[in-house]
């Protein structure tokens, strides 16, 4: 492949630290039969494997209980778990403008088929959560508060502790979306009173792509989005009661979960707070740049402030997808263009009608790769 300079790590990161691919080769050499389904030495390993991976999580998250973490295929899979599994008719549910479409659409297929309220809760202009605002959208029949911790095209940050006290003194269930956050920011499920937590691995965790899970509070029983064979409770008709097999049907991605584990483990020895630091710079360095280019407008948090590695910006003279498509072919930069999948934080910045280019960092992003990427967008604007 001809060098790249990888600047889309909000989607997935990139590349993988050697850990990754030697645990996925292991795990697929040794324990790459099916966990819970036999008591033959490989099946064995398997299910040791999904137990570590487990563990570790519930280390980087502050989760007591590793059973109570769902393993999952993405981000995506675990919030439709959340979304579908506790909702009811009748039920009202606070959500916020910074939304994905993986809360989103879920949302909007529950108030179509079951009849549940949701209220979008407005940020301002770069991503900034008003949390008297939050407070005030409560109802007698609010249930659950969805909020993703980071935006995905703004890197705005919601403040968990804060937020998570609201929820708990209303009597509500607090539901983090840690697609831009689980890795880079501190989290803590007990003390950010957060009932539910979906994460992906394939990001800021640096595992391989189709892994994530849902975290679920011991308080907290969904009904499960699939049904089917669990290794468990065989002779009954209904899904079993116990967890995590609950919420895992089916084969898992043993091997995908063997890399995941690295990558966590990876994660826990640079530590988040290393991570978003690095990040953090050189998304403000890349800003610096950018925001002497004319005809170009950066969204988000100002120069400064606290975000994730997240710069968009949009091009007055350009479109999103032409910009992006010159920064690829011309300087082998690659970066995304569009609407990231979260319609409603483009109508927040006033991006409804264009889109933007999104440049995103990660741990192993260099300062000479952010070098590259100014100088591009200044010679594209001369």
């Amino acid at each position: 492949m001809d060098p790249i300079v990888y600047l889309d790590h909000a989607a997935t990161s990139w590349p993988k630290p050697p850990e990754v691919f030697e645990a996925m080769r292991k795990a697929m050499e040794d324990a790459a039969a099916n966990p819970g389904r036999g008591s033959h030495r490989m099946a064995v390993k398997a299910s040791r494997v999904l137990y570590g991976t487990r563990k570790t999580l519930a280390n980087i998250f502050g989760v007591k209980n590793p059973n109570d973490i769902a393993l999952t295929s993405n981000t995506t899979e675990a919030l439709n778990l959340a979304i579908k599994g506790y909702l009811h008719e009748g039920d009202h549910v606070i959500a916020t403008m910074i939304e994905h479409n993986s809360v989103r659409r879920p949302l909007e297929y529950l108030k179509r088929t079951r009849g549940i309220q949701v209220d979008y809760v407005p940020v301002d202009e770069e991503g900034h959560l008003d949390l008297q605002l939050i407070e005030g959208a409560f109802r007698s029949n609010t249930r659950l508060v969805v909020c993703s911790h980071s935006s995905n095209l703004l890197g705005s940050i919601v403040p968990l502790y804060e937020l998570g006290d609201i929820v708990k003194r209303k009597g509500a269930v607090l539901l983090v979306d840690a697609a831009q956050s689980a890795g880079m920011l501190d989290i803590n499920v007990e003390d950010m009173h957060i009932g539910m937590l979906a994460f992906p691995g394939h990001k800021g965790l640096l595992g391989p792509q189709g892994t994530g899970g849902l975290y679920i509070s011991p308080n907290i029983d969904l009904e499960p989005l699939m049904h089917g064979g669990t290794g468990s409770q065989s002779e009954a008709i209904e899904q079993p009661t116990v967890r995590p097999d609950r919420y895992e049907a089916g084969t898992p991605n043993t091997v995908g979960y063997a890399g995941l584990q690295a990558g966590v483990e990876k994660v826990l020895e640079w530590t988040p707070q290393h991570i978003y630091r690095h990040e953090w710079e050189l998304t403000q360095y890349m800003m610096e740049g950018l925001q002497e280019v004319r005809d170009l407008r950066l969204l988000g948090p100002a120069l400064g402030k606290a975000r994730t590695g997240i710069v968009a910006f949009v091009s007055e003279r350009y479109s999103a997808s032409e910009l992006a498509f010159r920064l690829d072919r011309e300087y082998g930069i690659a970066v995304r263009a569009g609407y990231h999948c979260t319609p409603l934080a483009h109508m927040a910045s006033g991006t409804e009608k264009t889109g933007a280019v999104r440049a995103s960092v990660g741990i192993s992003t260099r300062r000479d790769e952010i070098d590259l990427m100014r100088r591009a967008i200044a010679e594209i604007h001369s």
